[in-house]
């Protein structure tokens, strides 16, 4: 099993950093250096941001611990609610939810992170990325995952 989450949070967790690096330069042209400076900001405030290749890595497995966070918890959960067997999409959409609810509504606002006001849009966006970068392929690989185990 740490195989496969392991393996799993590797997938997710690199597509989710190309997806936010991608849609923030699109949306806002801000480049992949500085998605991760924000995200080690959270832990070092305003001085990540001033900071060379360390708040770079260190935003990097910031990123990657969340992704590891998500992966773990979702591989414990599956096999004791029985309603995440049904549907790989609507297991993606609740991985996708919590990922985004998780880290936007609770961590951020305890973090040296300034909290943005809620945005319905930014929301959406953010959960559609997370839907098919996190939400995807942990459901999909998770349930794999025990599908194989019990023919075994």
């Amino acid at each position: 099993m740490k195989k496969q989450i392991f393996k799993v949070t590797v997938i997710a967790g690199a597509l989710d950093i190309i997806a936010a690096c991608v849609q923030s330069y699109i949306s806002k042209g801000v480049t992949p250096d500085m998605v991760l400076k924000y995200v080690a900001s959270g832990l070092f405030g305003k001085d990540a941001y001033s900071g060379g290749a360390a708040y770079l890595l260190i935003g990097l497995i910031i990123h990657f611990f969340i992704a590891f966070a998500c992966t773990v918890t979702y591989f414990f959960v599956y096999p004791k609610i029985k309603v995440l067997h049904r549907s790989i999409l609507l297991s993606s959409l609740f991985i996708a939810v919590i990922a985004w609810f998780i880290p936007s509504r609770i961590i951020v606002p305890i973090s040296k992170i300034q909290a943005q006001p809620f945005n319905l849009i930014k929301a959406t966006i953010a959960t559609a990325i997370l839907y098919f970068s996190i939400g995807l392929p942990i459901a999909f690989f998770t349930k794999y995952f025990y599908k194989s185990r019990k023919e075994s």
